[in-house]
């Protein structure tokens, strides 16, 4: 093989390895980041949030182009997850519910979704400041899985 092929083998086996790369990086969309990371809207948007709260880590997550961030929080002995865009409003909230204050119409298509499986963490997801699905993690034969329903209780697929 002349210098010519060989160059070029090496630029394809390059070129496919960037790709590689270039995928697995696509697929990690979030990545724990540090307050001095955030942008100044946002940390102003997680001081207003986290007021009475004890923070428990920061990440920064990629999806559809757009960046967001997310504070972790502990409030009154229950978590609650911040979802902020790069400007500071906030997207979603999702806090930790008990199972027994929700509607008999979430609890029952909570259950039903689980199935025979057990119900541990259940959160509220809140958009545009309502409530608009329930989130419950479930353990059903050792395997962890998430039964989602929308607000009155009807099975939702996908992200609310």
């Amino acid at each position: 093989m002349n210098s010519l092929g060989g160059t070029i083998v090496l630029l394809a086996a390059f070129v496919v390895g960037a790709a590689h790369q270039l995928t697995a990086q696509e697929q990690d969309h979030e990545r724990k980041v540090t307050r001095k990371d955030l942008p100044a809207a946002v940390a102003k948007t997680v001081d207003a949030q986290s007021h009475g709260a004890t923070i428990r880590g920061y990440s920064e997550e990629q999806e559809n182009g757009q960046t967001f961030y997310e504070v972790e929080l502990r409030v009154n002995g229950h978590t609650r997850d911040v979802l902020i865009d790069s400007n500071g409003a906030v997207v979603e909230v999702e806090e930790q519910v008990a199972l027994a204050s929700l509607r008999a119409a979430v609890r029952d298509g909570l259950k039903a979704g689980a199935g025979r499986g057990k119900i541990g963490v259940v959160e509220s997801v809140t958009k545009g400041g309502q409530i608009v699905a329930y989130e419950a993690h479930v353990t059903t034969n050792g395997k962890k899985s998430e039964v989602k329903v929308w607000a009155d209780g009807k099975p939702l697929q996908g992200e609310p």
